[in-house]
C-alpha cells in the first residue's frame, strides 16, 4: 500500500501539473483557508530534495499564488465593506482571529500580514480587514509580497529538509516536513496568546491606577 502511494506521489510530483495545482491552491487558501495549501508546498518541498520538482520553481509558484489570493481576499473585504468578517461566529476560532487582525492592524499596520502567513485563519482574516478599512492597495501589495515570499520559502525548505533527512523514504519526510510546520504554528500560537495575555494585564493594570487616582 505504502509503495503505491509512494509511486502515485511520484508521478504526481514529477509532472508540470503539480506547479498549477501549487498555485491553484495557494490562489485559494488566500480567501478559502479550508484549503491545505501550505500541506501541499511543504510535500513538494520534500520531493524536490529528490530533483523533482525544482525547489525554486515550487518557491515561486507558492508565493505568486499566495500574493494573488491575498488581493482577491483584500478586494473581497473592499467590496464587501467588512459584512464577511461581522457575520463570523462570536466565540469561535475565526472570530477570535479577526479581533486580533483588527486590533494588531490598528497598532502595526502592515507588518502584521506578514505574521499572519504563520497564524491559522489569520492570513485571511487580515487581508479581509485591510480591504474593509480601505487600507492603501499600493502598500498591501509591498507587505503581501514580503508575506508570500517568505511564506513559499519557509513551506519549501521545511519540506525539503524532511526530503533530505528521509531521501529513501518521502512519505517520512512528508511527516517530518509537517511536523515541523505544525511546530513553528504553535510556537508562534503560543507567543501570540502570552502577548496578548500581557497586553490585556497592562491594561488592566492602567485601568485601576486611573480609577485609584479618581478617587
Amino acid at each position: 500500500m505504502s509503495d503505491a502511494l509512494l509511486h502515485f506521489a511520484e508521478e504526481l510530483m514529477s509532472s508540470w501539473w503539480i506547479y498549477l495545482a501549487l498555485w491553484g491552491f495557494a490562489a485559494l487558501d488566500g480567501f478559502f483557508p479550508a484549503i491545505p495549501s501550505e500541506t501541499l508546498v511543504v510535500t513538494a518541498g520534500v520531493f524536490a530534495a529528490t530533483g523533482a520538482p525544482n525547489l525554486y520553481a515550487v518557491i515561486a509558484v507558492a508565493a505568486v499564488g499566495a500574493f494573488l489570493g491575498d488581493h482577491v481576499s483584500y478586494l473581497l473585504g473592499r467590496g464587501a465593506g467588512g459584512r464577511l468578517l461581522d457575520r463570523v461566529q462570536p466565540g469561535t476560532r475565526r472570530h477570535s482571529a479577526v479581533l486580533w487582525a483588527r486590533q494588531a492592524l490598528t497598532e502595526r499596520g502592515g507588518l502584521v500580514l506578514v505574521v499572519a502567513r504563520y497564524v491559522p485563519g489569520g492570513r485571511t482574516a487580515v487581508t479581509l480587514t485591510m480591504g474593509s478599512v480601505r487600507y492603501p492597495l499600493r502598500t498591501f501589495s509591498a507587505f503581501a509580497a514580503v508575506a508570500a515570499v517568505s511564506w513559499g520559502i519557509y513551506c519549501s525548505l521545511v519540506g525539503y529538509i524532511g526530503g533530505k533527512a528521509f531521501e529513501d523514504n518521502p512519505l517520512k519526510g512528508v511527516a517530518l516536513g509537517i511536523g515541523l510546520a505544525l511546530a513553528v504554528t504553535v510556537i508562534v500560537e503560543f507567543v501570540r496568546h502570552r502577548v496578548r495575555k500581557r497586553n490585556q494585564a497592562q491594561v488592566e493594570a492602567q485601568g485601576e491606577l486611573v480609577k485609584a487616582g479618581e478617587r
